[in-house]
């Protein structure tokens, strides 16, 4: 089977369907570009879906996915972006192995088709050519024996007229004899003509037509070939792929699998956790004593004899009570004695009196957790101006331990950050010893110095937050009189404060003291506690230095006055304001603009920032 001999006069046909041939292999090579455009396209969208949901750092939502659900969640978000990038891959493999091949082949395709029908083209006017010849030769042999007939019929004619002369006969012979010679030339020209012309056309057909309409099939065939082998690399293009993309449905089946119930409820235990006590049944509190004072003969004897009994309704209560619970507040007891105004002219309704401060004060202190009453106003101000405390005392207990034990650990990691740099640096000091070459080991003290500094004083602020979690643990009965100093909350000014508020409590006839006495200690309390959270706060460590660039006065409160070309400490950068923190010595401190210092931070400093 061979397009040369069965298609030897179908050169125009093979050239439309080889033509047509291009147009489908074209057309596959934009299908296959359109797919990888939707491949990327699909895999893009996953991914801006998996970055969608993904939780944002530093955020309330990153704290979430300590349960199994969400962290399930998150294991399908990141599978679902591996699986956008086997998507990727198949975009990019259908790309490389087959766009790239076949356009390069499309390309060589058209040249070589070209260059066959080039060839084709050049046979046909070749034989084109000598057919024309032939015929020219054909008419010329014929023309040349048409006129040697008449020659000789001439010839005859004047040789038979005996009116014509001899000189006539003559010419007319050689005339006759001249044509019939050019017709014999023009039949052995017409001859060999014809015989070459049947040769090239026995090649034409026989060989060079066979042999292009042979070179066009192959050409055509491999066309078909290539097209097949593109279409198998497309599906192994996707088959590649399985088994990853069965790796990533795995994994999110694993997750799914991995979800534990009962660790996430045990989580939200462990979130919401308050550490109290479930308040106490509440004791009756018995509103009909006035009406008995009333109805008795003897209301005066009565009314004592009551008074006596009285702490055992409206005295400390021995329900538990929640600290901060709301709802069912038992009301304030009755007054301990009965007024001579209480019933004038007869038994009248009983007045609740106004509650006094002093009783709810008896309430927080007789209540578990005990709160000592100046830490609870604190806390409560505190509350109010936005600020934590430091100790989280804000929190409950169960919260506040979790909470105590995360700084507890930062400071470690600092401490053990810190005590790595030293160890850095007192390496490096060893090396400018022994190579006084490579350094000054002087030049490594002050660095040495400000960081075995700052290692104390994280060791300091890890004590203080280790001595509030032992407290809070109860592996101490009370915080330490270390920790009391560490904390920067307590001093000796307090204990008497609270003393005050136990001793009014206990020379109160009836367990408690006047709402004047109340209001003055708390007074006392808070100035105190204030007084002794700022005056024995820590100075802020310097991050760096600042030269000054111009003469500021500093008149304004809070800030400090300062000379061109003085150098200071820097203890605060600027926050954005304008303003930037200095220190001249322990006792002078205050604010100077930031465009009249130059500031050199320094890098190791905690909380310093870079600046080139």
């Amino acid at each position: 089977m061979s397009w040369g001999t069965e298609l030897w006069d179908q050169f125009d046909n093979l050239e439309k369907h080889t033509q047509w041939g291009i147009d489908i292999l074209e057309k596959y090579i934009k299908f296959v570009k359109e797919r990888t455009e939707i491949e990327l396209s699909y895999a893009k969208q996953l991914r801006n879906l998996s970055k969608k949901y993904q939780p944002k750092k530093n955020s309330k939502e990153e704290e979430e996915y300590r349960y199994t659900a969400c962290k399930a969640f998150l294991s399908t978000l990141n599978e679902t972006n591996d699986y956008a990038g086997q998507h990727e891959v198949i975009s990019e493999n259908l790309t490389a192995q087959i766009i790239a091949g076949l356009a390069r082949y499309v390309q060589e395709l058209k040249q070589e088709r070209k260059s066959h029908f080039h060839d084709g083209r050049k046979a046909q006017q070749h034989i084109e050519t000598c057919w024309k010849q032939l015929e020219s030769s054909k008419r010329r042999f014929e023309r040349d024996c048409k006129e040697a007939d008449r020659a000789q019929q001439y010839f005859e004619k004047m040789d038979a007229d005996i009116n014509v002369t001899k000189a006539d006969v003559e010419k007319a012979r050689q005339q006759a004899q001249m044509r019939h010679q050019m017709a014999e030339d023009s039949k052995a020209d017409y001859s060999s003509i014809l015989q070459k012309f049947n040769h090239e056309q026995r090649e034409y057909y026989h060989t060079h037509i066979p042999n292009i309409f042979q070179k066009i099939q192959e050409m055509e065939e491999r066309r078909v070939v290539r097209i097949g082998e593109s279409m198998k690399t497309y599906a192994e293009v996707d088959r590649q792929v399985i088994p990853i993309v069965g790796k990533c449905l795995d994994g999110i089946v694993k997750a799914a699998e991995s979800i534990d119930e009962k660790n996430d409820s045990q989580l939200v235990i462990e979130a919401y956790k308050s550490g109290f006590e479930p308040p106490g049944d509440i004791e009756f509190e018995d509103y009909t004593q006035p009406m008995k004072r009333t109805v008795s003969d003897n209301s005066l004897s009565n009314s004592r004899g009551e008074g006596k009994a009285e702490p055992k309704f409206g005295g400390k209560s021995k329900g538990k009570l929640w600290p901060f619970i709301k709802k069912n507040k038992p009301p304030p007891p009755p007054p301990a004695s009965a007024s001579p105004s209480a019933v004038p002219n007869g038994p009248q309704s009983p007045k609740q009196p106004k509650e006094p401060l002093s009783h709810r004060f008896n309430e927080f202190m007789t209540s578990k957790p005990k709160i000592h009453c100046f830490r609870s106003l604190k806390r409560g101000l505190s509350l109010k101006l936005g600020a934590t405390p430091e100790d989280f005392s804000n929190l409950p207990p169960e919260q506040r331990r979790k909470k105590l034990q995360q700084k507890v650990d930062e400071l470690n990691k600092e401490i053990q950050k810190e005590m790595d740099q030293r160890d850095a640096i007192t390496k490096m000091k060893d090396v400018y010893l022994k190579n006084p070459q490579m350094g000054d080991p002087a030049s490594l003290d002050h660095k040495l110095t400000e960081v075995s500094q700052n290692i104390e004083k994280l060791r300091l602020e890890a004590q203080k937050f280790e001595a509030w979690l032992a407290e809070v643990e109860g592996r101490l009965p009370a915080r330490s009189d270390q920790a009391r100093r560490q904390s920067g909350l307590y001093d000796a000014q307090t204990a008497p404060t609270v003393n005050n508020c136990a001793q009014a409590r206990e020379s109160s006839p009836d367990g408690s003291y006047t709402e004047e006495q109340s209001q003055e200690n708390e007074v006392k309390v808070l100035t105190a506690d204030f007084d002794d959270e700022f005056d024995d706060e820590e100075p802020l460590p310097a991050i760096g230095t600042c030269k000054a660039l111009y003469t500021f006065d500093g008149q304004n409160e809070g800030t400090i006055s300062v000379v061109e070309g003085e150098t200071l400490y820097v203890i605060e950068e600027d926050k954005g304001d304008g303003w930037t923190r200095i220190r001249r010595n322990e006792d002078e401190e205050g604010y100077v603009p930031t465009s009249y210092v130059e500031v050199y931070l320094d890098k190791n400093a905690k909380g310093a920032k870079t600046y080139i």
